[in-house]
């Protein structure tokens, strides 16, 4: 397989959501409630089709089972990896996520959910919910019970190009004013834990989930702070962001004509600023800002050109 397999997004509205994904990635999204696009996928809540070439038309869950060569014949039964763009017009619950042994039980097999966030763009001084002060089980309860939110979440500033690895456990959510690329475990398990007395279309107060996220909350909070590598090579920038056992998450900056080699994984490739061209065997793939793309096992040596900035990530 010597193409590069590119991926038709998925949308999700969201109570959150906005109009972002299509200000500034030109999307066409379903109404001005837009939260999420679900960019590549092989979850079924929403698994993402092949665009055009040999597979087009499939999902991609379906060519991870049909076609596994093209992923190097994994072990692992499901597409491990999930990219969303997230535009939080609105404040998120607060939430927590399970991890695999927990998530498997009961969440009938899904996967957990560690995550990680790029921060594309937020509004002037925003900031985030990241962790918590509870020193004990009893005081996390505690403090959910008597709703004391202020004393019990942290809160961080943050910026364009930041990024925030969030593994399982971790009490978190994106606030209004932020769009953010997120690469995480394929899992759509959220436990909420407060939802600022929100009432949903039929102005029902939403479900949350205390038991289960008191039972997978991290105490105390485990600090998870990340420090970027920055490597330059021809016309590119390579900062690699984080290295874990569920993913490697990069950027590349390009600023010209760059080489590049898939080595032995296959790569998730997301455009997330400028245009420019993907060039291999002879071939021309024009790229733009929102363009999402897998480069398969195998795919081996190719260039970028252009001026434009990519999230890659793989297991």
């Amino acid at each position: 397989m010597q193409q590069p397999l590119f991926l038709k997004p998925v949308f999700k509205e969201r109570i959150w959501g906005g109009t972002a994904l299509a200000t500034q990635f030109g999307y066409n999204i379903p109404t001005d409630q837009t939260g999420e696009c679900w960019a590549i996928s092989a979850h079924p809540n929403g698994p993402s089709i092949i665009e055009y070439g040999p597979f087009a038309g499939m999902s991609l869950d379906e060519l991870w089972k049909k076609q596994p060569e093209l992923f190097g014949h994994p072990k692992d039964e499901v597409f491990p990896l999930l990219t969303k763009i997230l535009d939080a017009n609105a404040d998120l619950s607060v939430q927590v996520h399970p991890e695999d042994a927990y998530a498997k039980v009961h969440e009938n097999g899904e996967l957990g959910k560690t995550e990680c966030w790029y921060i594309l763009d937020c509004k002037e001084g925003a900031d985030m919910i990241f962790g918590h002060n509870a020193k004990t089980k009893e005081e996390l309860i505690q403090q959910i019970n008597e709703g004391k939110w202020n004393e019990l979440l942290r809160r961080v500033k943050i910026k364009p190009g930041d990024f925030f690895y969030v593994p399982s456990g971790t009490i978190h959510a994106l606030c209004e004013g932020t769009l953010v690329l997120e690469t995480q475990q394929s899992s759509d398990t959220t436990y909420r834990v407060y939802d600022y007395d929100r009432r949903d279309a039929e102005g029902n107060l939403r479900e949350l989930h205390l038991d289960k996220a008191i039972d997978v909350t991290t105490v105390p909070h485990h600090e998870t702070g990340v420090t970027p590598k920055v490597k330059k090579q021809d016309h590119a920038t390579i900062t690699t962001f984080v290295e874990s056992e569920f993913f490697s998450v990069y950027k590349w900056a390009v600023d010209g004509k760059a080489a590049f080699s898939t080595n032995q994984h296959y790569l998730l490739v997301s455009v997330i600023k400028g245009d420019g061209t993907l060039l291999h065997a002879g071939e021309r793939y024009p790229l733009k800002k929102g363009t999402h793309f897998i480069l398969p096992v195998g795919f081996g040596e190719f260039q970028l050109d252009g001026n434009a900035e990519f999230i890659v990530s793989h297991t």
